[in-house]
Parts: C-alpha cells; sequence; structure tokens
C-alpha cells in the first residue's frame, strides 16, 4: 500500500472518528472528562506522528523544541536555565538533551563570558540546516489538520481558558 495513501487515511480516519469510537467507550462521568480524555487521545496522536516524522532526522521531539527555540534565539546564544524555562515537555532534562545534540554537531556549548557556571548554547549552521528540513515536515502535518484556522483559534483559546482555573 502506497504510504502517502495511508496517512491520507489515517488523517481522514482520525478526523472523523469520534472519540467514543476512538477508544470505544460510549458513556462519560461528565462532558468535562470527556474533553480531557479528547485533548489526552489527541494529544497522544500529534505526539506519535512527531516522533513519526521527526525519526527521519535522527531526533526527539524534546530535541527538535530544543533547537526551534535554540532557533529563534539565533544568533544569540541560550542558557540551560532558558531551555528549561521555555521547553515544552517540563520534564525533559535540558542539560543532557543539550548534550545529545552536541554529539550530534547540532549545537555548540561555550563558558559564559559574564557568569562561570553557565553554559551558552549555539546552534550550529549544521543544526540550522536541520531544523528548517524538519520544521518543513512539521508543517506539513500542520497543513493537514482537520480544522479551520478560526477553529484551531478557538481551541487553542479553550485550551489556554482550561489552564488559567488550574
Amino acid at each position: 500500500m502506497n504510504e502517502h495513501l495511508l496517512k491520507i487515511d489515517v488523517c481522514t480516519y482520525i478526523c472523523i472518528m469520534k472519540i467514543e469510537d476512538a477508544i470505544k467507550q460510549s458513556k462519560f462521568r461528565t462532558m468535562n472528562e470527556k474533553a480531557l480524555i479528547n485533548v489526552l487521545f489527541t494529544a497522544n496522536y500529534f505526539n506519535l506522528e512527531q516522533n513519526r516524522l521527526l525519526k527521519d532526522f535522527d531526533i526527539s521531539v524534546q530535541q527538535f523544541n530544543i533547537l526551534v527555540i535554540l532557533r529563534g534565539q539565533h544568533p544569540k546564544p541560550a542558557s540551560v536555565k532558558l531551555l528549561m524555562e521555555r521547553m515544552l515537555d517540563k520534564t525533559s532534562n535540558a542539560s543532557r538533551l543539550v548534550e545529545k545534540l552536541h554529539n550530534k554537531g547540532l549545537v555548540n556549548r561555550k563558558p559564559c563570558d559574564f557568569d562561570r557556571r553557565q553554559v551558552d548554547v549555539l546552534i550550529t549552521d549544521k543544526g540550522l540546516e536541520l531544523i528548517e528540513a524538519a520544521s518543513s515536515s512539521m508543517d506539513k502535518m500542520l497543513s493537514e489538520l482537520c480544522i479551520e484556522e478560526d477553529q484551531a483559534a478557538k481551541l487553542s483559546e479553550l485550551l489556554d481558558l482550561s489552564r488559567e482555573k488550574q
């Protein structure tokens, strides 16, 4: 079977599938429970899709996140502390991720000029090239979302609202 057609079929299947059908559960205690389960299920779907796309670039989702942050900082360096603050996955070990990226030649580390305890992290040209290519794959995934731009804005607003109450 053609992988591209399979991807489209899976996207279509996920887009038209209701959470009740996806997890084979017809009743939920509350609509908030249903919404939470739907968010978790959908987040897991997108996480798996990101991992699949990034496998071609030999980086993890967390490493991709670090490279995106560093690309945004470029040409200025970022401290490991700044990376930790801005990372999406707050449970990740930023120092370990930076070490892995350094070993792949995607980032450089150097002592900070004004704080000897701090390490400055800079994305390399190789890292910039990789993040551009990986971002193009991610952009393609985003373009295949099954919702319109205004719906995405509303969804984002609702998700922000749900965290404000925590």
